[in-house]
């Protein structure tokens, strides 16, 4: 027996015309690259998306094809974030932070067909033009400079739309949209995001157990647009009619502190780099920033430090710890407490809260080992594997990466992490990134995050590196803020107080900074590389 429920396709039409009927009128905000703030409305999104979708149309998009986009957080992004795929088309944004190389094979092996630029990112367009091949290429007037010669105008492009379009019959797992991982080991990889995964991660987002977008919220996604979804927000703010503050290219502290203020944002998304900065900035001069009432931090790519947490709460800034990748759209867990964590001592609660949390609904989560799937006692480690109708179940023509999913349909995601007696995922590390010295394993994210707690440090990236005896010894970077000091052997006997002795890095050293990849997240391969020949006897 059937249901005798309606057969209606989840598609992002739908999410459009509900903004453009519901909420026309809420307002979108916008840094520009001259620092000055330009107001527009979900409404002119909405007009200016159905204007693209049928220009594109009128240029001859097919179903399937992919749009390319270089371009920062800004109006004609989350046109684009609809237009193309309204229109059957699937719109590819493109990692403005990668090599121009790198870029250029990602085009080329989506076999992108167009591209909308901005017209202040035309300069590393360029170092790759001639490596791809774009049939077409369409220059927003970010910047507001004059259209540089040998390109199309995106206004005029727009302006070929009469007013006639009428969406095609999209199928809810048809492609919507595309994302390439960021390539850390090796090749960066395709991930084809379906209308219907898109749709269902903005609902898990709309949960207050997860984000809890509302149409209350002002929005500031840090994340960027161009990189995984800029976490699924621009899809979830849209279906509810929340008011969006878009950063463009300024994310340092000053210029985000400074939208928080003026623009009353009551949720935030981004990586602990961009929050531990924020930190120091609010650090600096405690009473120079007003808030108007606490704000929501979405805080993933990498754990944020339990002490990062603690301080941030003193300014009324409240992270938020999640965990996902670009192959779950990227949302899995969120780290709330649960009803009766509320009543717990606050070191307890805080404890719970630098866990990556609890999975979103329909999202499944275990821990393997060899022998079998790990007890839930959150101790024992093994690889997370996941499932769900917003992960991915394949690469994008990627055949022979067929091995990162089970025989019975989960996906390896190269973490390791335990799983406590409540649910909450605790990530140790990167299959990669842990250290395995004599025999033994050692967590370099919980060094990191102990490291961090010190009130000297900025940032602390640990690495392995390899060692005569014990295979593999613990090394930390540190960077310390600004004018702070300490030594070695202080930071020693403060991990000393949370860490056996074997534990501890057996050396660390200062630098002026930390490399990162092209989403803030701490380059160890770099790190690795540049201390690979480290003499233990110094």
């Amino acid at each position: 027996m059937r249901g005798t429920m309606m057969d209606f396709p989840l598609t992002l039409p739908t999410i459009l015309e509900r903004v453009g009927k519901y909420f026309p009128r809420v307002e979108i905000v916008t840094r520009r690259p001259d620092r000055s703030i330009q107001r527009s409305t979900y409404g002119d999104v909405y007009r200016r998306a159905r204007q693209l979708a049928e220009s594109l149309t009128r240029c001859g998009l097919e179903r399937g094809d992919r749009v390319a986009t270089l371009m920062w957080n800004q109006p004609a992004h989350l046109e684009a974030y609809f237009g193309v795929p309204v229109a059957g088309g699937v719109i590819h944004t493109l990692n403005l932070r990668l090599h121009p190389e790198e870029i250029a094979f990602i085009a080329n092996h989506a076999r992108d067909r167009f591209l909308i630029v901005d017209d202040v990112l035309l300069p590393i367009y360029e170092k790759f033009r001639e490596q791809t091949r774009f049939e077409r290429v369409w220059v927003t007037s970010f910047c507001g400079a004059p259209l540089a010669k040998g390109y199309e105008s995106y206004e005029a492009l727009l302006a070929q739309a009469k007013g006639d379009f009428t969406y095609p019959a999209i199928e809810e797992n048809e492609a919507a949209a595309m994302c390439f991982t960021s390539g850390t080991t090796g090749n960066s990889k395709g991930v084809v995001y379906s209308h219907r995964a898109l749709v269902l991660h903005s609902f898990a987002e709309a949960m207050v157990d997860t984000f809890g977008v509302s149409q209350m919220d002002t929005l500031l996604p840090v994340a960027p647009m161009f990189h995984a979804n800029a976490w699924g927000i621009p899809y979830a703010a849209a279906m509810v009619g929340a008011r969006l503050v878009l950063p463009g290219p300024h994310v340092d502290a000053e210029s985000l502190l400074e939208l928080m203020e003026n623009e009353k944002v009551t949720l935030a998304c981004g990586v602990p780099t961009v929050w531990i900065g924020l930190l120091n900035a609010l650090e600096k001069e405690p009473h120079r920033w007003k808030f108007a009432g606490p704000v929501r931090l979405a805080c993933g790519g990498m754990a944020p430090p339990e002490g990062l947490i603690r301080a941030l709460d003193k300014f009324g800034l409240h992270i938020i710890h999640l965990w996902g990748m670009t192959e779950t759209t990227p949302l899995a867990t969120a780290g709330r407490l649960k009803r009766h964590m509320l009543e717990w001592p606050a070191d307890e609660q805080y404890a719970v809260r630098a866990k990556q949390g609890c999975p979103a609904p329909f999202v499944e989560l275990r821990v393997t080992r060899p022998e079998g799937e790990a007890p839930w006692d959150g101790q024992t480690v093994g690889e997370l594997e996941t499932r769900g109708p917003w992960v991915a179940g394949s690469y994008y023509e990627a055949p022979e990466t067929a091995g990162r999913w089970t025989p019975d349909g989960w996906f390896r995601t190269g973490d390791m992490a335990t799983i406590d007696e409540e649910g909450y995922v605790h990530v140790v590390d990167r299959s990669k990134d842990l250290i395995k010295s004599g025999g033994e394993w050692i967590s370099s994210v919980d060094l990191e995050n102990a490291l961090m707690g010190h009130p000297a440090v900025r940032e602390a990236a640990v690495i392995a590196v390899p060692h005569p005896k014990w295979q593999e010894r613990p090394l930390a970077v540190v960077v310390l803020k600004d004018g702070a000091q300490t030594e070695a052997e202080e930071l020693r006997s403060f991990l000393a107080k949370k860490f056996a002795k074997w534990q501890l890095p057996d050396a660390i050293v200062f630098a002026k900074e930390i490399p990162r990849t092209s989403v803030g997240k701490f380059r160890k391969a770099k790190l690795r590389e540049q201390y690979l020949n480290w003499n233990w006897e110094t």
